[in-house]
């Protein structure tokens, strides 16, 4: 099945030089799959009755979001690459998101959509780190 991701980098004019393709392809849908289980998880969370106790899971989520959905951007934008900035952001990238899953995992019993979130962050902080090996 071709993805919106797969179809902009097959199109995109220039090359990409030695880039691994389907790390890059795979990073790219993970950050914003990411970005978006986090948001909803952390909107879940916000309508959970124990609200108080989920206040470092909501700003943990809401943070791996913001990177997430920037890295994915980031990883987007292929004229005037930069290595070090794209490594740079991939491995805030994975850090936040093994932070993210821990802190859900922490609540995955009591709450679906932690567990939910914990498993969406899992696949994007081996994404960014697969791909950030192949750079």
């Amino acid at each position: 099945m071709t993805t919106m991701v797969s179809e902009m980098l097959r199109t995109y004019p220039a090359d990409l030089g030695g880039v691994n393709r389907e790390a890059m392809e795979r990073c790219i849908s993970e950050c914003f799959d990411c970005s978006q289980a986090c948001t909803a998880c952390a909107d879940a969370c916000l309508s959970e009755d124990m609200v108080a106790e989920l206040r470092k899971c909501i700003r943990t989520n809401l943070d791996c979001a913001d990177i997430c959905e920037a890295t994915g951007k980031i990883l987007s934008r292929h004229t005037g690459y930069d290595a070090n900035i794209t490594r740079t952001q991939l491995q805030a990238c994975a850090m936040v998101c093994k932070s993210c899953a821990d802190e859900c995992e922490r609540h995955a019993d009591m709450h679906e959509h932690c567990r939910v979130c914990a498993e969406a962050c899992r696949r994007c902080e081996q994404a960014c780190n697969e791909l950030l090996a192949t750079l």
